[in-house]
């Protein structure tokens, strides 16, 4: 049934197409802020690339699903608002996930390859993007308040620290 790989040059027309559909899947379920425009795009998923940082579901016949995974720290995450991180150890970063369709457990598969790998995790989603939430409360992230991304936008922070 394949699984999560390193991302190759060969992805990235797939990558590029499993963000735009995941921008419009966000709009039709109300959340039509996050990923405005044509963010994330082909071109940040080449710079994932080129650091070591893009990861992909994939299910035999190419990505189904995207990820960046890179250590911390972040500096977005220098400042939260509210119950804070879980500890102050070093951390990893999961940022612009995405599927190909969803309701096929994709994300959820994604997810445990990411807390299996790495035992201290941080991510951040917007407010109105409930079906990231729900992922990543269901893979045992913890909601921990909110932090500010560059252009000072709010968004949800969660935590995993495997136990």
């Amino acid at each position: 049934m394949g699984g999560v790989r390193p991302g190759r040059e060969s992805d990235l027309d797939a990558v590029a197409g499993i963000y735009e559909g995941a921008r419009a899947f966000m709009r039709a379920a109300g959340n039509p802020t996050q990923w405005a425009g044509a963010y994330p795009s082909r071109e940040d998923a080449a710079r994932d690339l080129a650091a070591g940082h893009l990861w992909v579901l994939d299910e035999g016949a190419g990505p189904v699903g995207v990820m960046a995974v890179m250590p911390g720290p972040d500096p977005t995450y220098a400042r939260i608002e509210g119950p804070g991180w879980l500890d102050d150890e070093p951390y990893w970063v999961m940022h612009r996930m995405a599927v190909a369709a969803q309701g096929r457990g994709r994300g959820a598969r994604m997810l445990a390859w990411l807390v299996a790998r790495h035992g201290n995790v941080r991510a951040d989603t917007h407010a109105d993007n409930l079906p990231m939430q729900r992922a990543l409360e269901r893979a045992g992230f913890a909601r921990r308040g909110t932090i500010r991304i560059a252009d000072g936008s709010p968004r949800v922070a969660y935590h995993y620290v495997r136990r």
